[in-house]
């Protein structure tokens, strides 16, 4: 579990400490106030580590691999024509600084990179040993659809797409869980396939379908709202979103109407709930509140705030506790202009 996250000079954000809570991290701001950019960084870390024993074979880090690969990664997430954009816009050079605290000291990160840099960062603290599990990144869109063949022609191919794109893929292209946790995946995947009307298949020519009672539909017949939850309900079915794993989800309400937002909000509660450390980055009203009308102890809430040339953050463990965020006020706004004409209306028909 990641305990906190200190940064300097990253992108819109000049200071910032985060404390995250076990089960869910919620990060809420208009656009443009480095929501992504934070649930970025944080991926960015975490997938470096865990590729880290497949690619070198050793059993511990090294800074000699460390530095490049999460170099490589970084630009490979943000996609910035050179790593030193990362860096906040100020007059002459600048640093920018990153630090992870795990609640396992080993895993403990920090490195920083300047506004010159090319394509290096410096570590400034090694972690003694690697992150065990494949972190999950979903994208604002579903990729079932953009699955077929998309990693081999992504690693062929010099395509602008972010890389956290292929990195899905190859997990939604996992197998199947087997074994004992059968029986636990199958009761998270009850209420999701319920809303689904069908199970998500992937077939031996690489497309995945929807198999209702009536048979196989088609990806791109399925409502893209259906779609995203298609997405989670595969990586639960091959185990990615089981047992101390990390989700960051990037707008999961984004063509959802509000009855398929409560049902992702109940699964989203469900993963933080097994195990899984949730981090999401919203500006709907509708989903904040119907998370936190489920309760969680273990939550924590992160309003994102422009104040001056920057972004500050409030945070909490309640919604209470960000203030009054602008991306959320539209909509408070609206709710209180539709009560009073609504409440006008009501008036009007008694007095006639």
């Amino acid at each position: 579990m990641i305990n906190s996250l200190d940064l300097k000079n990253l992108t819109v954000f000049e200071e910032l400490h985060l404390d995250f809570g076990g089960r869910l991290n919620v990060f809420v701001g208009p656009n443009g106030a480095g929501k992504s950019h934070l649930l970025k960084v944080l991926y960015s870390v975490l997938a470096t580590s865990a590729r880290g024993p497949r690619e070198t074979k050793e059993t511990a880090p090294t800074k000699q691999y460390l530095q490049p690969a999460l170099a490589r990664k970084l630009t490979a997430v943000f996609r910035p024509d050179q790593l030193g954009r990362l860096a906040r816009r100020q007059a002459g050079r600048n640093r920018c600084e990153v630090a992870l605290s795990f609640d396992e000291p080993d895993l403990d990160i920090a490195f920083h990179l300047n506004t010159a840099s090319k394509s290096e960062v410096l570590l400034t603290k090694v972690p003694a040993t690697w992150v065990e599990k494949q972190p999950a990144f979903l994208p604002t869109r579903e990729l079932l659809t953009t699955y077929p063949n998309f990693v081999s022609l992504y690693e062929t191919t010099d395509l602008p797409f972010e890389e956290t794109w292929r990195d899905t893929c190859i997990l939604l292209g996992a197998p199947l869980a087997r074994g004992p946790r059968e029986r636990h995946i199958r009761k998270l995947l009850e209420p999701i396939e319920d809303a689904m009307g069908g199970k998500i298949v992937l077939e031996d020519t690489g497309q995945f379908y929807l198999r209702t009672q009536t048979g196989n539909m088609e990806m791109h017949l399925v409502a893209e709202g259906l779609r995203k939850l298609a997405m989670v309900a595969r990586l639960i079915a091959t185990g990615s979103l089981l047992d101390k794993g990390f989700l960051f989800w990037d707008e999961p309400e984004a063509n959802l109407n509000p009855a398929l937002i409560t049902r992702m909000a109940s699964a989203i509660r469900a993963i933080g709930n097994n195990g899984v450390q949730v981090f999401i980055a919203t500006h709907s009203l509708f989903l904040l509140r119907e998370l936190y009308l489920l309760g969680d102890s273990d939550a924590r809430y992160f309003g994102l705030h422009f104040e001056g040339d920057g972004v500050q953050c409030t945070q909490g463990s309640s919604m209470d506790d960000i203030g009054n965020v602008a991306a959320l006020e539209a909509e408070v706004a609206q709710s209180d202009r539709y009560l009073k004409l609504a409440n006008a209306a009501g008036d009007g028909a008694t007095d006639s």
